[in-house]
């Protein structure tokens, strides 16, 4: 059994008991079940809104891949230590993103090189992936990379933030990513930082989660480790049962062990809502669809209630566990 049938088996596993809950007990630091992993990538940071954006992903136990032009983590070495620090994966968008094909082989190279080390430079972390400014690239620029180490990363969807796209229309883009597949957005776009929520959202309920991007195949695959959970910290474990069913709505207990001081991410699927949350200091997105609870001296229990909104079916799922 291949390592990417493994890590897509995070094993949620559920088991019916006698009070008549659905207890689902999720594997320290386990996202929900993966089915299938995508490449969800932001260019041209780090960017005086680079921390906001951590903020976002790190909130839904997200991590990315951060195409930085090596001017920019050269004047922005501190959001570049963070990106790696918050377990970011970080690639090379050449020097200062310009139009790389009217380059000379020799420039290219330079090019390149200077963006590989002032980006190693700020972050301790040699890239191993490129993408190539506004998509374009030739024959020339490939060879060019790959004497460099560096893999040629393009997109499959282009959310089309660059160009003024709407939050729904960023998160109708990531709604058409498929197993394996890459997206481009960018840093510094306040748009895309509000539509990561809803985003993680649809991909929770398609059973796929962010990955890392292959350098051997340019693909998106299981993370290092076979898991996502959010950075900081080591592990611990939750599970979930439903104790109460109403026609409209159901509550939510999570039990976590191995940790006292926890963060616990949980995710319902929309239309379903989260509503009310109890022992525990609490954070919703804006969908109301994805809980960060972290806790607050109250021990090791927590719950919520979700309204079905024609969703009955649905259950709660664990995405993470961190503790720390």
């Amino acid at each position: 059994m291949s390592r990417l049938r493994n890590t897509a088996r995070l094993a949620m596993v559920a088991t019916v008991v006698a009070l008549g809950g659905l207890v689902t007990t999720a594997t320290p630091a386990a996202a929900a079940t993966c089915d299938g992993y995508v490449g969800l990538t932001f260019d041209d940071g780090p960017t005086g809104s680079t921390s906001a954006l951590l903020s976002v992903l790190t909130q839904h136990g997200v991590r990315a891949t951060m195409f930085n032009t090596g001017q920019n983590a050269q004047n922005n070495r501190s959001a570049a230590q963070a990106q790696v620090a918050a377990r970011m994966w970080v690639g090379n968008h050449s020097w200062n993103h310009a139009h790389m094909t009217s380059m000379s082989q020799a420039q290219m190279q330079s090019d390149l090189s200077q963006a590989n080390s002032a980006i190693q430079s700020a972050t301790g972390v040699r890239p191993q992936l490129f993408r190539p400014p506004y998509g374009e690239t030739n024959g020339t620029l490939q060879s060019v990379a790959s004497s460099l180490g560096l893999r040629q990363v393009i997109w499959d969807v282009d959310s089309q933030d660059w160009n003024g796209a709407s939050v729904s229309a960023i998160v109708s883009a990531a709604g058409r990513l498929q197993n394996g597949q890459v997206i481009l957005m960018h840093d510094g776009i306040a748009n895309t930082r509000s539509a990561i929520p809803q985003i993680m959202a649809n991909l929770t309920s398609r059973n796929l989660c962010p990955g890392m991007i292959s350098p051997s195949t340019g693909r998106a695959v299981a993370p290092d480790g076979g898991s996502t959970p959010p950075p900081g910290g080591g592990t611990c474990s939750a599970s979930t049962s439903t104790p109460n069913v109403w026609g409209d709505r159901y509550n939510t207990s999570v039990t976590v062990s191995g940790a006292t001081n926890w963060t616990v991410v949980a995710a319902v699927t929309a239309p379903q809502r989260i509503v009310t949350t109890w022992n525990g200091t609490a954070s919703l997105d804006s969908t109301g669809t994805v809980l960060t609870m972290r806790s607050n001296g109250s021990g090791g229990t927590f719950g919520f209630t979700t309204m079905f909104n024609g969703n009955s079916g649905g259950r709660a799922q664990i995405r993470s566990c961190t503790s720390g």
